[in-house]
């Protein structure tokens, strides 16, 4: 693990210049409960947070009173909600899997996203069982545009992950499944270092689908015989600080969530305990840091000017 990044590696750092409302996090990776997801945000002085599970429960699976009650505790706190992580189409959820399940969680989400006041709903696009890659396409293809469709009658936007799924890794499959559909209710979430587990190299896959990313993760790390050791933004192989740099140069707008994965990986069953909310605030710090940076060493052109045509919404609601 890398020294303390309270600031640059090297030298005193400038003045911070990155706008904090667009920084955010998937809270479930500093601590499990509510409470200390909020603590993190504060700790790192952000006021946006990412929710995927509160207590180890799914937000799907919680009931609207308990999802009301999280909505008057983050009010309360100053924090707003960018996004839920959903469980759709996920590594868990092959193209085989009940599309009933995908379905449901979407309505049950949409409610929560009205408590929450939040837009914004992560999924994935479904990894093959077997089926020959044609029907493995279309079926993938099909249940994202009817999900997608459902969302647009919600008003909500569905953001799809470059991670598990037939449109996961390449870059080709995630232009034809948003151009295909063709609403502006789907999306791209562009993390940047998924490529180190499924294989491919996310920066080259960003410069393809720059125009339709909505939504940005951020997580580092170094690829091993045993799969991905993680590391503080900046310290590992997934190119995170040319990611961020491109990002802001193509005009992005949209908040930069953050999901080290230093002490919580859901596919791992790797649940946030002990030391994770220090390790998330270490991250979180680091990515500050990353960014302001960037943003130091970009062209000049003002934050959030036209660009490569990128959308985002900063200090957006969801």
């Amino acid at each position: 693990m890398a020294a303390d990044p309270a600031g640059p590696r090297t030298g005193t750092p400038a003045p911070a210049s990155f706008p904090v409302h667009r920084l955010a996090g998937i809270g479930d990776e500093a601590a499990a409960g509510l409470d200390g997801q909020i603590d993190a945000l504060h700790r790192l002085g952000w006021s946006a947070l990412e929710l995927r599970t509160v207590d180890g429960t799914a937000l799907a699976d919680l009931p609207p009173a308990r999802v009301r009650e999280i909505a008057d505790r983050l009010r309360v706190a100053g924090l707003r909600t960018v996004g839920l992580a959903s469980r759709i189409g996920n590594w868990a959820r092959p193209i085989t899997a009940p599309f009933a399940d995908d379905l449901a969680e979407l309505d049950a989400l949409t409610g929560h996203c009205d408590l929450l006041d939040c837009r914004r709903v992560r999924i994935m696009s479904y990894p093959d069982d077997g089926l020959p890659a044609a029907e493995w396409a279309a079926r993938a293809v099909d249940r994202v545009a009817r999900l997608t469709e459902r969302a647009e009658r919600a008003g909500l936007v569905l953001l799809h992950e470059n991670c598990a799924g037939w449109a996961g890794a390449d870059p080709a499959r995630m232009l034809r499944l948003v151009r295909e559909i063709g609403s502006p209710a789907l999306r791209l979430l562009f993390d940047t270092g998924n490529g180190l587990a499924y294989g491919y190299d996310a920066r080259q896959v960003l410069d393809r689908i720059l125009p339709y990313v909505a939504h940005v993760h951020v997580k580092d790390g170094t690829g091993t015989g045993d799969g991905v050791a993680y590391t503080l933004p900046g310290d590992g192989q997934a190119r995170v600080a040319d990611c961020l740099r491109t990002l802001l140069e193509s005009g992005y707008t949209g908040a930069f969530s953050l999901e080290p994965h230093l002490a919580m990986r859901p596919h791992d069953g790797l649940r946030a305990t002990g030391a994770a909310p220090d390790l998330f605030v270490r991250a979180g710090r680091r990515l500050r840091v990353l960014l302001d940076e960037a943003t130091r060493t970009d062209t000049g052109r003002p934050k959030g000017a036209a660009g490569s045509g990128a959308t985002g919404i900063a200090g957006a609601a969801g």
